[in-house]
């Protein structure tokens, strides 16, 4: 049944002057004897309920007493404009129902709290104001960037969380028994994706995906949500360009939609609108450089850590593409540079303001020789790759692709302290409850 009719908080501002109804809950309240201020959340925005003695029956009055944090109720009055209050707008409330009433103490209340306890009451801290803006702009973040693939011709394809081999390497898997056999939780839909672009052209998945990674980094967890794109037909420095686009669009499109909610979590949103295309570029060889100048001991042929995207990205302003790293340290569908064989046509875009990747991808081997020789090289069991390779066997292109970790870009567009805000229920190293 359809809802059009129903009044949302955050239209607030067309009723101005109305009788609304409001069905929420309670999460701060102010008294003065004779005034009562509730504030509620109807989960799409806040507001002061104001509730005058003299104004409610003694009975109405005295059941508003009653009321604690976290009570659900349903308010009736009316709506007006008031600079002074949360918001901008008040209720000057004419009858209340309490629907559920709180009985207990909210633990989580006006105190600070340490994250192992946020953490352990995380179904009560998502209530939090924080926590719901950061879930709206999560939300418009997914949003925008199907409503961007979609219009770039590609289509969704949904990958399995089941499969038979490695994506990403096979120490990071999780090793599940599928009725008797060894199988594992996807760490990337990519080949599922490639198989797909030769029946589609352009595809993408937005799953949930596992990394059995013991890192207790802030930019690490455990489950987290994916998109995969693959492209045919598409080179390496198309694929760039078309991750550079998709940035562009979602933080126009979050500027756009979530600027209230940028303000509660004080972020300051000109930095984000002062990110323009082109995204500088550099070379992996040239990022070592930088890095070893900057007072890092990485060196040549070492894949770049937190730290060093960190320490790199203090120093940019905008996103930048570190590119042509190693081949030996990419993945074994990484296609070679044909000027130098050694380097994979491969590239991660950094965030700035010390983030680190948000994206990683490149364009993929498209010869089945070549493909297999590197199934060879690293030692994997090529039985479980041969319908991987059955792709370059019948009409083989070439193509390329990318991944988006939706947590690291939410953390960055938020610019939160750890990641594990971005996500509903975090899963991390040593916390997998609620």
């Amino acid at each position: 049944m359809s809802d059009n009719n129903k009044f949302y908080l955050k239209d607030s501002n067309k009723y101005i002057g109305k009788e609304v109804t409001v069905k929420g809950w309670v999460f701060n309240i102010r008294s003065s004897g004779s005034i009562v201020f509730l504030h509620l959340r109807d989960g799409s925005g806040f507001i002061q309920a104001t509730v005058i003695k003299g104004e409610l029956t003694v009975k109405d009055f005295t059941e508003v007493q009653k009321i604690t944090l976290e009570t659900a109720v349903e308010v009736k009055g009316l709506l007006r404009e008031e600079k002074r209050a949360p918001g901008g707008y008040e209720i000057t409330v004419k009858k209340v129902q309490i629907i559920s009433l709180a009985q207990e103490e909210y633990p989580i209340g006006k105190k600070e709290h340490g994250p192992d306890f946020l953490l352990t009451h995380r179904h009560l801290w998502l209530r939090s104001r924080r926590q719901w803006a950061i879930l709206q702009i999560r939300n418009e973040v997914i949003k925008s960037i199907n409503e961007f693939l979609l219009k770039d011709n590609f289509i969704r394809i949904d990958s399995p969380m089941i499969t038979p081999s490695a994506c990403e390497g096979t120490t990071t898997l999780f090793e599940i028994d599928y009725f008797g056999e060894k199988a594992f939780l996807s760490q990337s839909g990519q080949l599922y994706l490639e198989a797909a672009i030769y029946s589609v052209g352009r595809c993408y998945d937005f799953n949930p995906v596992l990394r059995a990674e013991k890192s207790k980094t802030r930019r690490h967890l455990i489950e987290f949500w994916m998109m995969d794109a693959e492209a045919a037909f598409v080179d390496f420095g198309e694929i760039l360009e078309i991750q550079e686009e998709l940035i562009l669009y979602i933080l126009n499109h979050v500027i756009n939609n979530c600027r209230n909610k940028l303000k509660l979590l004080e972020r300051n949103s000109e930095i984000l609108t002062m990110i323009k295309s082109p995204f500088p570029r550099i070379t992996y060889k040239e990022a070592i450089k930088q890095l070893q100048k900057l007072g890092s001991d990485i060196k040549y042929g070492t894949d770049l850590g937190n730290d060093d995207e960190t320490c790199l990205m203090n120093h940019y302003k905008q996103p930048i593409f570190v590119t042509h790293f190693p081949a030996e340290i990419k993945a074994f569908y990484c296609k070679k540079d044909e000027v130098d064989n050694s380097l994979a046509l491969s590239a991660d875009l950094l965030a700035p303001e010390g983030y680190g990747e948000i994206t990683g991808g490149g364009q993929r081997e498209e010869d089945y020789q070549l493909l297999l020789k590197n199934i060879k090289k690293h030692k994997y069991d090529i039985a479980d790759y041969e319908w991987y390779l059955d792709l370059r066997k019948y009409g083989s292109v070439p193509h390329s692709g990318f991944g988006l970790g939706l947590e690291r870009l939410v953390a960055w567009i938020c610019k939160l302290d750890h990641v594990r805000e971005t996500i509903p229920f975090p899963r991390m190293l040593e916390r997998f409850r609620p």
